[in-house]
This record gives structure tokens, C-alpha cells and sequence, in this order.
């Protein structure tokens, strides 16, 4: 089919080029009449037939995954199985695009009145969408991400085009946001808003340069049993970028358990908390249970009350607000600077 419209414009190309010579021709000898209306239809079917090209157009991205994704006309229905993928739709400007997401997606907007309001279709949990709902909104293209491989080749496997956004650091996140914007027609507000991003990375960064000093700090996601964050981890590198040193820089993995021995051991300088991980109550309950940690009362930022929360979104959904989580924990670690 995009072979046939290739050489049907290639062929009206040929036409009106011929015709409108001729026209330059019959204009001198004053019978141009019939041929100018003639050349205004084909000049019409020219740009009819470019528009209709256009939407056949080939378009290939690889995912993170390294999937190829062949587009050949830019999505109108998008599914997001993912947070991020969400923030990242909507910064970009393609939120008009959207007709599904997860229970999980709250940002830009609190989408349960969006969706109680009929604007907007919940597809349920991140870790096990619901296919039926999906299926239902005829999606041209679905964004997944981490850890949804299942449901990623069930999806492709009815003939879906699914595209995984799974970045393993910062670059990538803004990569991903470059490719989204190609995916959906957006690359200009993409590349303005990576840009953007990029210069309050470079502010942050350049500003800690000038630190007198690089505070240690331990990151809990979690306790009974603890768990905290790797060199392979985003967390470590918005730590290092934010002036910090996380004290378990040598443990090269993401996410691990390590024990409380080790944690007085580091003597971590500042101890940071992401807030809103779990239900309820926080899962560390309280900075005095923090504090009342067996051993605890011996680590520095223990001493000088420096036991901070952030929140477990902005940290830990791998979108434009990662940004966010690093001005923030600059101002954590470094709050003489800011």
C-alpha cells in the first residue's frame, strides 16, 4: 500500500509539472483558463496525497528492552501500564492521547475523578493489568515498563504494539522521554523538556561542586528487614549527584539488605526516608523508633537529628520528577547551600 502511494505522487509530481508548464506556455498565448482550474485540482490532490503518505510513513524505535517497535502512523489511543510512563505522556504533551492507565498513576492529576468521571479507563494494578480492560480501549499503542514481561508478551502476543520504558539510570529517563515524544508526535516538546531537565541536573550538580564537604548517607526503603540501595540503584546516583556519598557505594547491586551492624559501622551523616512506601502508618514508624534502634544513638546523624523524608515517588517513578527527588535531596544533604 505505501509502495502505491509512492508511485501516485511520484506520478501527479510528474503531471502537474508537465501541465504547469504548459500553463506558463498557454498563459502567453492567452488560454489559460481551463488549465489554471485544471492545475488548482492537482495541486489539491498533491497535497492530499502528501497528507495521506505522511500516515504511512515508517517511524522504527527500540525499546529499552530492545524491542522493535515499527510505527507507521503516530498512536491516537495509549495505554500506560506505568507511573512514569504516565508523567512522562503528560509532560510531553500527548495526555490527549490517553485513555488508560493504572490504579497506581496520580500525577499530573488525581485520574480517579478523571476516571469515576468516565474521561479516563483504569486498567488496574501495575503488576497485573487487566488485559480484558486494556483489549477494550483498542489501544494503537501501549507503554509498559519494569518487571511487566508477562503481561508485555501476552499483550504483543494478540498483536499489540507494547514499548518498555526500563531505564537503569538518569540518561535514561531522558532518553526515554526523547522517545516517547518520537513515538507520539511530540518531539519538540520532548527535546524542550529534556532540555530543561538537563539544566537543573547541571545546576545541582555544579553548585555541590563547591561543597566543603561530602556528607555520608544511608537510604532505608525499608525496615524489618532492612533494605536499602546499591551503586546499581537511581537512588545512588542522585545521592553522588546531590554532593552525598552513599554508604554502601561498594556494594555493586541495586537494591539489598544489609545489617544494622554495618549501618553503625558507615556512621552515616544524614539518613533519608522516602515517604508514602507501604500504607498506614511509615514503615520506619517514627524518627524515635529511628532513633531508639539499638546502637543508633552512637550514628552521627542520629546525634545531629538529621533523619529526613522525601517523597517515594518523585525517587522511585523514572520520569521528569526524578529531577525533582535530586533538587531536593541536594537541599537534604546540603542545606547550608540552598
Amino acid at each position: 500500500m505505501k509502495s502505491n502511494y509512492v508511485v501516485y505522487i511520484a506520478t501527479a509530481i510528474a503531471i502537474i509539472s508537465i501541465i504547469s508548464a504548459v500553463y506558463v506556455y498557454a498563459h502567453y498565448e492567452g488560454q489559460n483558463a481551463d488549465l489554471h482550474s485544471t492545475v488548482s485540482v492537482l495541486q489539491s490532490d498533491i497535497v492530499n496525497l502528501q497528507s495521506e503518505l505522511y500516515k504511512y510513513r515508517n517511524l522504527t524505535l527500540v525499546d529499552d528492552y530492545g524491542y522493535v517497535l515499527n510505527l507507521t502512523s503516530y498512536p491516537d489511543r495509549i495505554v500506560s501500564l506505568a507511573p512514569s510512563n504516565t508523567e512522562i505522556l503528560f509532560a510531553i504533551g500527548a495526555d490527549d492521547k490517553v485513555v488508560g492507565v493504572t490504579d497506581y498513576c496520580n500525577y499530573p492529576y488525581n485520574f480517579s475523578a478523571w476516571i469515576e468521571a468516565g474521561n479516563l479507563t483504569s486498567v488496574g494494578e501495575y503488576w497485573t493489568p487487566n488485559i480484558e480492560a486494556i483489549v477494550a480501549l483498542e489501544p494503537d499503542l501501549i507503554f509498559a515498563a519494569f518487571a511487566q514481561e508477562e503481561v508485555v508478551n501476552t499483550l504483543r502476543g494478540m498483536g499489540y504494539k507494547v514499548f518498555v520504558l526500563a531505564p537503569d539510570n538518569i540518561d535514561d529517563i531522558l532518553k526515554n522521554i526523547i522517545l516517547a515524544g518520537r513515538a507520539t508526535n511530540k518531539d519538540i516538546e520532548a527535546a524542550l523538556l529534556v532540555n530543561n531537565l538537563r539544566l537543573r541536573i547541571d545546576a545541582v550538580v555544579n553548585k555541590v561542586a563547591d561543597a566543603p564537604s561530602k556528607p555520608k548517607v544511608y537510604y532505608e526503603i525499608w525496615y524489618d528487614p532492612l533494605w536499602s540501595v546499591g551503586s546499581e540503584s537511581w537512588e545512588h546516583e542522585l545521592i553522588e549527584k546531590a554532593g552525598g556519598i552513599n554508604i554502601f557505594a561498594d556494594q555493586t547491586i541495586d537494591y539489598f539488605m544489609p545489617n544494622s551492624e554495618a549501618i553503625i559501622e558507615c556512621n552515616p551523616d544524614v539518613i533519608i526516608f522516602p515517604l508514602g512506601h507501604g500504607v498506614g502508618q511509615p514503615f520506619w514508624i517514627s524518627f524515635d523508633q529511628v532513633k531508639a534502634r539499638p546502637g543508633w544513638e552512637a550514628i552521627s546523624a542520629v546525634q545531629n537529628d538529621r533523619l529526613c523524608t522525601i517523597d517515594a515517588d518523585i525517587v522511585s517513578r523514572s520520569g521528569p520528577r526524578i529531577v525533582d527527588a535530586l533538587e531536593t535531596l541536594a537541599e537534604l544533604v546540603h542545606p547550608e547551600l540552598f
